[in-house]
């Protein structure tokens, strides 16, 4: 593993998960982080970043793991870039978009992809 992966991944596991929704809400926008999350109501994230309510553990580990991902492709690309890449189709994932996988709960997919776009360059 990348030293800038192990970072990530301490960063996603050590942050608030009120701090992780308010940062994915800034940098991909209020509903694609709800996707993300696996939510309908995209108020659920403002919520979460406010403090008002928790997201249920899977939403959480969701969340955790698009923060995570944002933070090893930031370290390679700006923020607009890795925006782009969560909302478009994507060959490793069946042509899938990021955000729709992870709201699938394709964790280890998702991750290879985001390797393999790094590695791409």
């Amino acid at each position: 593993m990348k030293l800038e992966d192990k970072k990530a991944h301490e960063q996603a596991m050590k942050t608030a998960i009120d701090d992780i929704a308010q940062f994915l809400q800034e940098v991909l926008g209020q509903k694609l982080t709800a996707i993300v999350a696996g939510v309908t109501d995209r108020g659920t994230v403002g919520r979460w970043a406010n403090r008002v309510s928790e997201p249920r553990p899977d939403s959480d580990a969701r969340l955790r793991e698009a923060y995570r991902i944002f933070h090893q492709l930031q370290a390679h690309d700006s923020a607009d870039v890795v925006r782009a890449w969560f909302v478009g189709s994507n060959p490793h994932l069946d042509d899938e978009s990021p955000a729709v996988a992870l709201s699938k709960d394709r964790f280890k997919q998702v991750s290879a992809a985001a390797r393999a776009f790094v590695d791409a360059g």
